[in-house]
């Protein structure tokens, strides 16, 4: 595992970090102080790897900064795009509890800062909190979800139904509510939204400029897309 040597953030910034994150937000003070002192904290630029399938069952992962995507790689050098996550959100922790890794590989979808805990802290800080444990299965619920969702996008029949069924994922998960639409918050490559789809990134290309010329989406500055009311008017409205 790589990482930048960029400033990692002051035990004070960390805690007050850990206050914002809804797992971390029921502790006391004192239990935040204790675990912020457990956590090694690396940074990453942006497309580096932050770890292989085979590290999973060693740490539980927090996003401090940035954003991270979790991704399958196919024989053919493809990338399926499982999940993104954002700052507060964190990962690993189905390892921790069964011991076995995760299918999936870690990258830093922008600049990113994470903190790592290992298993000794896991059982010792989060295991005995019946507060975090029960977020945990609210998080776990969600992500239960989110593979419904993949799995229902794998059956629609057409190219255009799988992206357009993405961009409505993406704009339920990260987008903002603006009066010409939803703008999402992180920045779209065609490459994640094939990710996601499971199509070429030509097919992506192809059918989101043909998306932009009917006024369904609209490219914004910095890779962000804003996502039209006309787009859900049109199936697979999910």
């Amino acid at each position: 595992m790589n990482s930048t040597s960029q400033q990692p953030p002051t035990h004070a910034t960390l805690t007050a970090i850990l206050r914002t994150i809804p797992l971390f937000a029921s502790l006391p003070p004192e239990d935040i102080d204790a675990l912020s002192r457990l956590i090694e904290i690396r940074s990453f630029p942006k497309n580096r790897t932050i770890l292989h399938e085979a590290d999973t069952s060693n740490y539980m992962y927090l996003v401090l900064a940035g954003k991270v995507r979790v991704v399958q790689n196919g024989a053919n050098g493809t990338e399926q795009v499982l999940a993104i996550h954002r700052k507060g959100a964190f990962f690993g922790e189905m390892a921790l509890l069964d011991g076995r890794t995760s299918p999936a590989t870690l990258i830093a979808h922008e600049d990113a800062t994470v903190g790592l805990i290992d298993r000794p802290a896991f059982n010792s800080q989060i295991l005995t909190n019946d507060r975090m444990l029960r977020q945990i299965i609210a998080v776990l619920c969600a992500r239960l979800r989110e593979s419904w969702f993949l799995m229902k996008l794998s059956r629609f029949g057409s190219a255009e139904q799988k992206i357009r069924g993405v961009l409505k994922y993406l704009g339920t998960q990260y987008g903002v509510d603006d009066s010409r639409g939803k703008i999402l918050t992180i920045k779209l490559t065609h490459r994640i939204v094939a990710g996601y789809a499971s199509v070429s990134r030509e097919t992506v290309s192809r059918i989101l400029s043909r998306f932009s010329r009917d006024g369904e989406i609209e490219l914004l500055t910095s890779r962000r897309m804003l996502l039209k009311p006309t787009l859900f008017h049109n199936p697979p409205f999910l």
